[in-house]
């Protein structure tokens, strides 16, 4: 990867819409070279995907939590049980496996505080080898969505 690709990925995390003619103009390439390197791009996974980001807000989500899980058992086949479970659950906007204790790190997001403790209650608890469950409500969301730093 040179320093022009570093540029392409760079400004289309600032703008995933812009024209591939707006983003040759941008890094100094011809639109067929723009284009060839875009493809290497998605190719390669450097480019994993293209969407929009919505607002939790404007769909009804304005309960945000954190929850902390730690399995009891960490063999192999529970693991794959607890992820391919946590994969599945719509409210669960992102999921991360952890180094230490907690094993895992859920964010969640429901219309409201009853339909988070519903969920809490009837789904998180029953995933996979869970032992315990720490939760905490999101107060204020920082940073979010922000670009991957290219070197």
């Amino acid at each position: 990867m040179d320093a022009l690709d570093r540029e392409i990925l760079s400004l289309l995390q600032d703008d995933g819409r812009m024209s591939a003619t707006n983003l040759a103009s941008q890094v100094g390439l011809s639109l067929s070279a723009c284009h060839r390197r875009l493809k290497e791009l998605e190719q390669s996974g450097a480019i994993e995907r293209y969407r929009a980001v919505v607002a939790p807000k404007a769909v009804g989500l304005t309960f945000e939590a954190i929850v902390f899980v730690t399995i009891g058992r960490t063999d192999k086949d529970t693991i794959v049980a607890f992820e391919e479970a946590v994969v599945a659950i719509p409210a669960v906007a992102e999921a991360q496996r952890l180094f230490g204790d907690p094993d895992y790190m859920l964010r969640i997001l429901t219309r409201d505080m009853s339909a988070y403790q519903e969920l809490y209650d009837s789904t998180l608890g029953a995933l996979p080898g869970v032992q315990r469950l720490t939760s905490t409500m999101v107060m204020k969301r920082l940073g979010a969505d922000r670009a991957v730093p290219i070197p």
